[in-house]
C-alpha cells in the first residue's frame, strides 16, 4: 500500500522540528527540554506526524526511541532541509565581535596542537562569545561526521575523499562536500638516537627489517606506509598502532621502533630534540592538509569566518609549507 500523500497546505511544517529534535535525542522527555515545550505536546506532535507519513516513526525501545527504517530514511533529508531554511532566514551578515555560539572541529592531536594557538588569539581577539571544541579524528573520510552535523570542519589528510569528489564534479554531479588546502608536507622515519640503524643512511632492507609502531586514527594496522611497501612486494612488521602523534614521539624515542611522520609534526609530539630523522628509502606520495565542510555551510557567513581562520592560524604555524601548497595553484 503505497504512502499517503502530505496535504501541504495544511501540513504543519513545525512537525518537522519535532521529529529531528527527537530523532537526535531518541526521548521525549529530552526532546521537550530541547524544545521547550511539555512532552504530551511533544508526543501530540509526533502523532501527528505518524498519522501524516504512514509510519510510526520512533517505537519505544527499553527507556528510550528506536527510529523505524522510514525515519533513518527521512531524517538526513530533513535535517539538512531544516539547516537551508535556517540559514536562508538568518541574517547574512556575521558579526564575530558579537557572535554568541560554538563550532566543533575534528582534527589529530598535532595538528591542534598547531592550529590551536592561532585559533585562540583570533577568538580572543575578534569573537570573545565563540568557542571551539575539537574532537578526536579517527577516520579518513569525516563526511558522515559533517554530513550528520556532528562537527562543523574536519582538518586532515583525505586523499580518497578528494578524489571521489574530484571524479564526481568532473560528472556534473552537485558537490556534496567543498574543501580548501592548507599546507603540505612530507614523510620521514624517526628513531631514537643511538638506534641499531642510526650510524648510516637507511636502506628499504634495513627499514623492512626493523620493527614498527603506527599512527592510525581509525585503528587499522595497515596504513599509506604499508600501501607503498605492497607495490614493490615488500613489508613491514607493526608491533604497536596508537592514534596520537605524541604518544609516537615518547614511544619512540624510548624504545626501538620506527615510525613513519608527517615532517611538520615533529615539533608537535614534544620529544623532536630527542628523535633522529631519516629520509624514507621507497617513494611516498605527499601529505595534503585539507579543510572539509558540508555544502550547506558553504556560503554561511559564521562559517566562512571560522574557515578564514583556519586558514589564517595554517599559514602562521606553517608558513614554508603553506606558501609552497599557494604557488602552485
Amino acid at each position: 500500500m503505497p504512502a499517503p500523500t502530505l496535504p501541504m497546505r495544511s501540513f504543519d511544517l513545525n512537525l518537522l522540528k519535532v521529529f529531528d529534535v527527537v530523532m537526535a535525542e531518541r526521548s521525549l522527555t529530552k526532546a521537550a527540554q530541547v524544545l521547550s515545550l511539555t512532552q504530551p505536546a511533544v508526543s501530540n506532535a509526533l502523532r501527528r506526524l505518524r498519522e501524516a507519513l504512514g509510519d510510526d516513526l520512533l517505537v519505544r525501545h527499553g527507556r528510550g526511541l528506536q527510529a523505524t527504517p522510514k525515519a533513518l530514511e527521512l531524517w538526513p533529508e530533513i535535517r539538512q532541509t531544516l539547516e537551508q531554511l535556517q540559514a536562508t532566514l538568518a541574517p547574512r551578515v556575521f558579526d564575530p565581535a558579537h557572535a554568541q555560539r560554538s563550532f566543533v572541529l575534528t582534527m589529530a592531536d598535532a595538528t591542534a596542537a598547531e592550529l590551536m594557538v592561532g585559533m585562540v588569539t583570533a577568538v580572543t581577539q575578534q569573537a570573545p562569545g565563540v568557542s571551539l571544541r575539537t574532537v578526536p579524528l579517527t577516520t579518513r573520510d569525516p563526511r558522515q561526521l559533517l554530513d550528520e552535523g556532528q562537527v562543523d570542519l574536519a582538518i586532515g589528510h583525505f586523499p580518497a575523499v578528494l578524489q571521489e569528489l574530484s571524479a564526481r564534479a568532473q560528472a556534473g554531479e552537485a558537490a556534496s562536500f567543498f574543501h580548501q588546502r592548507l599546507f603540505e608536507s612530507d614523510y620521514v622515519c624517526v628513531m631514537r638516537h643511538g638506534h641499531a640503524l642510526a650510524s648510516a643512511p637507511l636502506t628499504l632492507d634495513g627499514y623492512c627489517g626493523a620493527q614498527h609502531m603506527l599512527v592510525s586514527f581509525s585503528g587499522r594496522a595497515f596504513g599509506l606506509i604499508d600501501e607503498a611497501l605492497a607495490a614493490q612486494n615488500r613489508s613491514r612488521r607493526v608491533v604497536l598502532t596508537v592514534n596520537q602523534f605524541f604518544t609516537t614521539g615518547k614511544v619512540v624515542a624510548h624504545s626501538d621502533l620506527l615510525a613513519v611522520l608527517p615532517r611538520h609534526f615533529l615539533k608537535s609530539t614534544g620529544f623532536e630534540s630527542q628523535l633522529l630523522v631519516r629520509e624514507l628509502p621507497f617513494e611516498v606520495p605527499p601529505i595534503q592538509v585539507d579543510a572539509l565542510w558540508h555544502r550547506r555551510f558553504e556560503h554561511d557567513g559564521a562559517h566562512r569566518w571560522l574557515r578564514a581562520q583556519v586558514q589564517a592560524a595554517a599559514a602562521g604555524a606553517f608558513p614554508a609549507q603553506t606558501a609552497k601548497t599557494n604557488s602552485e595553484k
